[in-house]
């Protein structure tokens, strides 16, 4: 087999993390891999930058309050759509802070306010509170709370990897049981969708692209989910009448299979559906948007698409509306 094609910013990026010194993530306890995630960040991430909204916001869940946080490029704005951001890492490591400055590069793309859950994490709290925390902090939003500011018309679901899977999970949760305004639109980025068997891309890309076999068997072990279920594996479940989809992948990535089957069966399904695939790049680089200059290209180029999405989406939702 032919060597695949790695971009060059990815490749020197790859050289540098593989030869740094020291035990991998997987080898660490939860908090200390959580550490060294967080130290990585000002390596791989560009700052924040101008926003005129960044809020910090405390959500009702069921194992207590969820924190939060409120991007937007506007400091108020007229009713319309929201996005609702899960952050991956495995549902162990992450949090708002390590996906602040993608979720500000949306919010000023997209010209939409973007709420971030920072919902609980595994070993502490495994499956299912984070799918259970998501969906209490979606409905919450939904609701139109005053803490928002905005008055929400419609969802936009986003999330990174595992981010890509809860995200998933609450379009189907709330597309069975409806919260107070609809979820227009998905966009998985990379996810995780179904742990009950093994895609070829996992053997491909085991060692040496970033995310590897041995620290998403870490991770999967830590989380604990019942494999079969849908709340843990969404693509084994019934997708018809899911909302619209944006899914993106990276072609080096050991998920880059799943993400591929996810986008397969949606169409199937005769849910509409786009997809890209960042060909030469790794699991993770939305927010690699430093340590590999390329990125910041595919994920400006998924948002391109994604608006479109999101207003044909919202202007279906407004003619239905006003139909009645």
């Amino acid at each position: 087999m032919s060597e695949p094609f790695v971009r060059p910013d990815v490749r020197a990026f790859l050289d540098f993390l593989n030869n740094v010194p020291g035990p991998k993530m997987h080898q660490l306890d939860a908090t200390a891999a959580r550490a060294l995630y967080v130290a990585m960040k000002d390596v791989a991430e560009p700052p924040i930058g101008e926003l005129a909204t960044i809020t910090d916001l405390s959500i009702p869940g069921p194992a207590g309050d969820i924190p939060a946080r409120l991007f937007d490029a506007r400091p108020g704005r007229e009713p319309g759509p929201a996005m609702v951001f899960y952050h991956g890492g495995g549902f162990v490591i992450g949090n708002i802070d390590s996906h602040a400055s993608l979720c500000a590069e949306i919010a000023r793309t997209l010209d939409l306010p973007v709420i971030s859950i920072d919902y609980r994490l595994a070993p502490e709290s495994a499956w299912p509170a984070a799918p259970d925390d998501c969906e209490a902090a979606t409905r919450w939003i939904a609701g139109n709370p005053t803490e928002l500011g905005r008055k929400v018309t419609s969802l936009v679901l986003c999330g990174d990897s595992a981010g890509g899977n809860l995200a998933i999970v609450t379009a189907m949760t709330l597309r069975d049981t409806p919260a107070a305004v609809p979820v227009i639109a998905q966009f998985p980025i990379y996810p995780l969708v179904d742990t009950t068997r093994d895609y070829p891309s996992l053997s491909e890309f085991a060692e040496g692209y970033l995310l590897t076999r041995g620290s998403m068997s870490w991770f999967d072990q830590a989380y604990n989910a019942e494999a079969a279920n849908v709340r843990a594996s969404p693509l084994t479940g019934d997708l018809a009448g899911m909302p619209p989809a944006l899914v993106m992948t990276a072609s080096l990535d050991p998920l880059r299979d799943q993400g591929r089957a996810y986008a397969a069966a949606l169409a199937s399904a005769g849910v509409p559906v786009a997809f890209r695939e960042a060909k030469g790049n790794i699991h993770g680089f939305a927010n690699l948007r430093k340590a590999t200059p390329s990125s910041a290209g595919d994920v400006a180029a998924a948002l391109t698409v994604l608006k479109a999405i999101i207003a044909e989406a919202e202007g279906d939702r407004v003619m239905a509306q006003a139909a009645g």
